[in-house]
């Protein structure tokens, strides 16, 4: 399930969608009232369905990036911190004015999507809040003209990562009832993945980020199997899968299936400690295997998918002993890796 990120891929998925993809979703009123004020009720026109369910995609892949990073972050080698927001650039969009419109921002950046309870909710900010700068980098101010959908929030997102792995906090200054008003997110410490929703049915990791295609089969499925698969992308990153590759200067059958088989092993200990089901990988092709023929899970390159349901839950012993006895899955002292090829 690991796949070569382009840069359009990445760009969807910074902005949730680019100009061909589904935009995003806005409440038909105004949010619950928070301490930073009560914002009036506000009539906005009514939302395709897939509009919805794109948020909904948007916030699950979120969630569960951002349960996985806090969870591990005191296993991980370099950590930075986590903010529990995703951003969206609706001046990529086709019909821009019209999304506007709908999600009642006064500018081009706004709140797409919030992990409940996470560090952006409980500095204030609300979904579908106009964004006008974060930190001192003013939206306005970021080139915009000859440049691809996608630019303006990649150089948002990269300067949200610069001042929360340098501070461990996050200025974002916000439209409210017409004047701005800065927030500040205190952030978690967390592994450093980004954990986004691209484009087509495939889930990817490029050792920096997890993306989960929109129509990736498991993406309705209950939240412990999609975190499963989510977890097993993570694991790559944290196991610098790709890293290996670019050393190793090849891919063969061999390299990808111990990567994809110590990925699959990895991902119960990560889910244990991110409070999640660590059978959640199992359960998912558990499920898909029997009734789709394997599909893209039983080919030369991976272990077929009642094996990898054996790898996982052969796991399982050790990380309940540990996490009775320790209260966490320590996987960079327990976990026993694969023998990969050298060179």
């Amino acid at each position: 399930m690991r796949g070569r990120l382009t840069p359009g891929a990445i760009g969807c998925a910074a902005l949730a969608f680019s100009l061909q993809c589904t935009p995003a979703l806005a409440q038909t009123t105004a949010p619950p009232a928070t301490d930073t004020g009560t914002p009036p009720a506000v009539s906005r026109p009514p939302l395709p369905p897939e509009v919805v369910d794109l948020r909904a995609k948007d916030t699950r892949v979120l969630t569960i990036g951002y349960r996985l990073v806090t969870g591990n972050a005191r296993y991980c080698e370099n950590t930075t911190y986590a903010d529990g927001l995703l951003l969206h650039d609706v001046g990529a969009y086709a019909d821009a004015d019209g999304l506007r419109r709908a999600l009642g921002l006064k500018g081009d950046v706004g709140v797409q999507a919030l992990v409940a309870g996470g560090p952006a909710e409980r500095a204030g900010l609300r979904l579908d809040d106009t964004v006008i700068a974060v930190g001192d980098l003013k939206i306005a101010d970021i080139p915009n003209e000859n440049t691809k959908p996608w630019e303006r929030i990649e150089t948002i997102r990269a300067e949200t990562e610069r001042l929360l792995a340098a501070t461990g906090a996050l200025p974002v200054t916000v439209l409210r009832e017409g004047a701005p008003l800065v927030l500040t997110i205190e952030g978690v410490s967390a592994c450093p993945s980004r954990f986004e929703v691209g484009l087509g049915s495939r889930a990817v990791a490029d050792g920096h980020r997890v993306v989960i295609g929109p129509e990736f089969v498991g993406m309705d499925y209950p939240e412990a199997l999609l975190a499963g698969i989510v977890a097993h992308e993570f694991a790559h990153n944290l196991l610098r899968h790709r890293a290996w590759f670019d050393a190793y200067g090849k891919r063969t059958r061999k390299g990808v299936r111990l990567t994809e088989r110590e990925a699959d092993r990895l991902s119960p200990w990560l889910l244990a400690n991110a409070g999640l089901d660590p059978d959640g990988g199992a359960k998912f092709f558990k499920r898909w295997g029997p009734r789709h023929g394997m599909w893209i899970f039983r080919d030369r390159d991976h272990d077929a998918w009642d094996e990898r349901v054996e790898n996982m839950s052969a796991e399982i012993p050790q990380i309940e002993s540990l996490m009775a006895s320790e209260g966490a899955a320590d996987w960079p002292r327990h976990f026993r890796r694969e023998k990969l090829p050298s060179r």
